[in-house]
């Protein structure tokens, strides 16, 4: 059985959502507010939360915050179309997706199914990368079997999505890898037309492997397409 958290403060809503995802095969347990959301994950950590971005007393945002000290469990942010931008900050700090009220159900499950696929695949060692693959690039050394960033001989963090991220662009490197790819083999689900989740991930990595992230040389963008990630093999 697979444990769903669903976090929101309309319970008209949050009952049809549960009666919905339990006809799915989901197990559901519902909270109204964020204190009460993180009791609810600290008594029973969940396969998977559905975070609302405006909550009483305790922001989706700080929610999503207070998870990630805690646990690598998907997250994806729902958020109604006014508060879009609210939902770009909550994958800053850690959630895996969002969608945006109205949704349809297909679509909500389709993307819950795939961040879940991708966790199993995570958790299992050397099923999701090639044990002993490094990509190394201009500097940036990515060791699969280590799962670890090194950027200049330093190590760089990253989180789970971010690294997935680099090592399928530097994996393609030289060549163009569109939305489309990424969507359905990074976030494991077909492209759906919403690139801010992508755009996010990408900005963060630019942050930690550019010299200047505002002028970046290392992750190109090809306008209309998707990104690519630039060959600049240096002698080792």
């Amino acid at each position: 059985m697979t444990y769903v958290l669903v976090v929101d403060d309309e319970p008209a809503f949050t009952e049809a959502l549960s009666i919905s995802l339990e006809r799915e095969g989901f197990v559901v347990r519902t909270e109204s507010d964020g204190p009460a959301a993180i009791a609810s994950f600290d008594e029973q950590v969940p396969d998977l939360v559905l975070l609302d971005v405006m909550l009483p007393g305790m922001s989706g945002i700080d929610v999503c915050r207070e998870i990630r000290k805690r646990s690598a469990v998907p997250v994806i942010m729902v958020t109604a179309k006014s508060e879009e931008i609210d939902a770009v900050v909550g994958l800053e700090v850690g959630a895996d997706d969002y969608v945006t009220k109205p949704y349809r159900l297909k679509e909500l499950v389709a993307r819950m199914r795939a961040v879940l696929r991708r966790q199993s695949k995570d958790e299992d060692a050397g099923e999701a990368f090639e044990v002993g693959v490094v990509f190394a690039e201009g500097g940036v050394h990515l060791d699969l079997n280590r799962h670890e960033l090194r950027v200049d001989n330093k190590f760089v963090p990253l989180a789970l999505k971010e690294f997935e991220l680099l090592a399928y662009l530097m994996e393609n490197s030289g060549r163009v890898v569109t939305r489309e790819s990424l969507m359905q083999n990074v976030w494991g689900y077909d492209y759906l037309g919403d690139t801010k989740t992508i755009d996010v991930h990408i900005k963060r990595l630019r942050s930690k492997i550019e010299v200047d992230p505002s002028e970046p040389s290392l992750i190109s963008t090809v306008r209309g397409v998707g990104y690519r990630f630039e060959r600049k093999q240096t002698a080792e």
